[in-house]
């Protein structure tokens, strides 16, 4: 059996290795970090097409059961005006919450503390070793280890580094009620100089963030300070916010190597957005299982990976370069129609379908 070794134990890592074993390929997962990361992130949306992505190897469930949804985006101004209301049917997770799910619906080896270092490539094979010095072998390995990825680095040295957006990225979670709830949209709400988005969940805690222009040293004032002026609850939510998690926002608008006749990215590793348009986690979840299927279509596994860039290449560059365009000025956000992100959300993948 053709076998695999994964490296990355998140999103795009956990449904890779779902996929694969669903095509007959057999791997086991990588993770740098001693728990699974639980501690890296706040939380992430799974939109329409991620959950379809879901579907197409039977891990919607697991997801559903650890997540809420939402049913529309809803935008706002700074004057707390509606300037329109798109329909989309995503669903919010916390990220400790997502993996420790993944992970136990992969039933697939998983080794934590295994941060890659190198990896060598031979006719018959790819071998990797790890920080700690211990190795591994496979037919050949898949990088999905993050927008910081080693394993871009081995498949091209001369790749882009990431790039900074400028964005600084605030998250928190809030149980006051004071405020007016959104229990069954994503209301983003495009401040003076700063953007500001929130949900609540059905238990009744709101999960909001806010992207605003770069500072070095975020605080919760900073943020409170950028949202005071606006008529919205956005500086309202964030003084009731005990704890806040901050982020420098990045991106990598375009890796030129995908793959080697060995490696190959996925996810972040090769295309990361801007958080602006919230698809960074469904982009890499229909990584994942296209990657599969053209291991399993495709004879040779170079061809796979050229089959699998050609089919993702364009549409990722092109959601990458509009969340950028969305993000810039501090992610502020007009009204749009629904039919022009249509080709995000409608996207669909047929699993029982062959690769051509």
């Amino acid at each position: 059996m053709v076998k695999a070794l994964i490296i990355g134990g998140g999103v795009a890592g956990a449904v890779t290795a779902v996929a694969l074993r669903r095509a007959g390929i057999s791997s086991v997962v990588y993770e740098a970090y001693p728990t699974g990361a639980d501690d890296i992130g706040a939380f992430l949306t799974i939109m329409n097409n991620g959950m379809d992505a879901l579907r197409a190897v039977d891990l919607h469930q697991p997801v559903i059961d650890v997540a809420f949804p939402a049913t529309a985006v809803e935008l706002r101004n700074s004057d707390f005006d509606v300037l329109g209301r798109n329909p989309t049917a995503g669903y919010t997770v916390k990220r400790a919450e997502l993996y420790r799910a993944l992970h136990n619906a992969m039933d697939v080896p998983l080794e934590h503390g295994k941060r890659l270092t190198t990896a060598e490539v031979a006719a018959d094979g790819v071998r990797a070793t790890f920080a700690d010095g211990t190795t591994a072998e496979a037919d050949f390995l898949v990088g999905a280890d993050g927008i910081h990825s080693v394993t871009r680095r081995i498949i091209d040295p001369s790749a882009p580094e990431p790039r900074y957006t400028g964005l600084t990225v605030a998250y928190g979670y809030t149980r006051a009620t004071s405020f007016e709830p959104s229990a069954e949209a994503y209301r983003m709400v495009s401040g003076s100089r700063a953007m500001f988005g929130y949900t609540t969940a059905p238990w009744g805690e709101t999960w909001w963030f806010s992207r605003a222009p770069h500072t070095p040293t975020p605080t919760k004032a900073y943020f409170l300070a950028q949202l005071a002026d606006d008529r919205t609850p956005a500086a309202e939510i964030i003084e009731s916010t005990e704890d806040v998690t901050f982020q420098q926002a990045y991106d990598v608008p375009e890796t030129p190597g995908w793959h080697n006749n060995r490696l190959v990215l996925v996810g972040d590793a090769a295309h990361a957005a801007s958080p602006a348009a919230g698809q960074g986690a469904s982009m890499a979840i229909e990584d994942s299982v296209i990657l599969a299927k053209c291991l399993r279509d495709v004879p040779g596994i170079t061809s796979a990976f050229e089959t699998y860039t050609r089919i993702r290449r364009p549409r990722v560059e092109a959601l990458v370069a509009a969340s950028s365009r969305q993000g810039t000025g501090a992610g502020r956000r007009t009204a749009e129609a629904p039919s022009e992100r249509q080709w995000v959300r409608e996207h669909h993948i047929d699993w029982e379908s062959p690769v051509n």
